[in-house]
C-alpha cells in the first residue's frame, strides 16, 4: 500500500458551506476509504476488468458501514438525511480521492439506479431499493445503446417495449451498462409504443444476457458490459412512474449522477495536487526543490483556486437538489463540466512534474508505483460519461439565451 500524502484540502479549504451533518458524513468516509478502500486502490485500478476483480469485498463494506443508507429516506431502508444529497456527494469525493474505481460502483448503485427507483412505486422501493441499501442487491442503469447516447430521444433509443397482457415484451441492446456484469436488476430506458418509458428489469430473466467486462484504459474497478434482451417478459408493476414518462426519470438521475461526477472529479483533482505538493517539496531539479521554482508555485496557485471553485460549485448543485429542485441548472452541468475538466487539468500538471516517474505504473528497479498514472487514466471517463462536457455546455448555454434562441 502506499503511503498518502498530507491532506491540503484541510490546510487550504475552509467549510463555510455544508451542514454539519454533512461534514460528519465526509469524516466518516474519509476514515473508511482510508482504512478499507486504501489498501486495495492499486489493485483495484490495475488489474484487468473480470467478474472475479469486482471489488466485491469492498462493496460488503461499504454496505456494513451503511454507506448505501445514505441518500435514501428511512422508509426504504435510508439514513433518512436532512441533506441526503450533499451527503451522497461527499461520499463520492472522499471515494474518489483514493479510488475512481469504488466511486463508480457507488455513483452507479445508489445514485443511477437508486434514484430512478426512488421514482418508482411503493412496490419498486420496497422490493429492490431497500435490498439495495444493505448490499443484497446490486443495482445498475441503462441508458446508452450501441448507437444512442447523448441524444436520448424516442428516434434514437432502439430497445422496444410492447405490452402483452399484464407484462411488458423487451427487446434490444444497451452498452457500457457500469455493474451490469454482477448487478441483479436494471433500471432501463425503454421505446414502449414511441413513447420512452422506464423500467426494472431483473437480469436473471430468461432471455436477458450480459456480456463480459469491457477491457478500459482507466477505472479498471468499474465493470461495464453491454445488455441483451430477447423478448424478456417484465411485469407491469415493474413500469417506474408512468408510460412515457422515461425520459424525465432518465433525465433527472443523471442531473443527480451529473453532481457526484463533479465530486468525483474533485476527489481525483484533490488527490493528483496533494501528490504533487508531497513530491515537490523532495524532489530536486538544478541545485533546489521543485516546488521552489516559481513556475510550478503559480500553477499549483491557480490549481488549487480551481478545485476550491469546483468543491463549492458541486455543494451549491447539491444544495439545490436537497431544497427540492429535479433539475438545478445550470449549478449541475457548471459542476459537471467543470468539475472533471479541473481533474483533467490537475491529472495532465501531475504527470508533467513527476517527469518519466509520472508515466511510470511500476518502476521495475524498486517496484515503486506513482498514484498520478492511475488518476490520469481515470480521469478521462468523467469528462465523457453521465453527459459530455460538451452536453453540459448546451445546458448552461440554454440557461444563458433561453431554448428558443439556440
Amino acid at each position: 500500500m502506499r503511503s498518502l500524502p498530507p491532506r491540503m484540502m484541510d490546510l487550504l479549504y475552509h467549510e463555510m458551506i455544508l451542514p454539519e451533518e454533512t461534514v460528519e458524513v465526509r469524516k466518516k468516509v474519509r476514515e473508511f476509504a482510508i482504512k478499507e478502500v486504501a489498501p486495495r486502490a492499486h489493485e483495484i485500478a490495475h488489474q484487468e476488468e473480470s467478474t472475479d476483480t469486482f471489488p466485491r469485498d469492498i462493496f460488503e463494506k461499504m454496505a456494513k458501514e451503511e454507506l448505501f443508507k445514505i441518500p435514501f429516506p428511512k422508509e426504504y431502508g435510508g439514513l433518512g438525511l436532512k441533506y441526503p444529497t450533499c451527503a451522497t456527494v461527499v461520499t463520492i469525493e472522499e471515494l474518489a480521492y483514493i479510488s475512481n474505481s469504488i466511486a463508480a460502483v457507488y455513483d452507479v448503485h445508489c445514485i443511477l439506479c437508486g434514484h430512478a427507483i426512488m421514482y418508482g412505486s411503493d412496490f419498486i422501493r420496497n422490493k429492490y431499493l431497500k435490498p439495495m441499501t444493505e448490499g443484497n442487491l446490486i443495482g445498475c442503469f441503462a441508458t446508452t445503446e450501441p448507437e444512442a447516447s447523448s441524444d436520448l430521444s424516442s428516434h434514437s433509443v432502439k430497445t422496444v417495449a410492447r405490452k402483452s397482457g399484464n407484462k411488458y415484451i423487451v427487446n434490444g441492446h444497451k452498452r457500457f451498462i457500469t455493474n451490469a456484469a454482477v448487478a441483479n436488476h436494471v433500471t432501463v430506458l425503454v421505446n414502449l409504443e414511441g413513447k420512452l418509458s422506464e423500467l426494472v428489469i431483473e437480469l436473471d430473466s430468461p432471455g436477458c444476457t450480459v456480456g463480459d467486462p469491457d477491457k478500459k484504459m482507466g477505472n479498471r474497478g468499474q465493470l461495464t458490459s453491454d445488455i441483451y434482451f430477447d423478448n424478456v417478459e417484465v411485469p407491469e408493476e415493474n413500469l417506474i412512474s408512468e408510460q412515457g414518462n422515461g425520459l424525465r426519470v432518465a433525465l433527472g438521475t443523471l442531473t443527480y449522477g451529473r453532481v457526484g461526477i463533479a465530486a468525483s472529479g474533485v476527489g481525483m483533482a484533490q488527490s493528483a495536487f496533494d501528490e504533487c505538493v508531497e513530491y515537490m517539496k523532495n524532489r530536486e531539479a538544478f541545485g533546489k526543490k521543485i516546488s521552489q521554482f516559481q513556475y510550478w508555485q503559480f500553477k499549483l496557485a491557480e490549481r488549487a483556486i480551481q478545485i476550491e471553485n469546483s468543491r463549492n460549485l458541486y455543494t451549491k448543485a447539491a444544495l439545490r437538489i436537497d431544497q427540492g429542485f429535479e433539475f438545478p441548472e445550470p449549478e449541475a452541468a457548471g459542476a459537471k463540466y467543470y468539475g472533471t475538466e479541473c481533474a483533467g487539468d490537475m491529472a495532465r500538471d501531475a504527470v508533467q512534474i513527476f517527469g518519466g516517474y509520472g508515466f511510470m505504473r511500476t518502476l521495475a528497479h524498486d517496484h515503486s508505483t506513482y498514484k498520478v498514472e492511475e488518476i490520469f487514466r481515470d480521469y478521462k471517463i468523467a469528462e465523457i460519461y453521465e453527459g459530455t462536457n460538451e452536453i453540459q455546455k448546451m445546458i448552461i448555454s440554454r440557461a444563458i439565451f433561453g431554448r428558443d434562441n439556440l
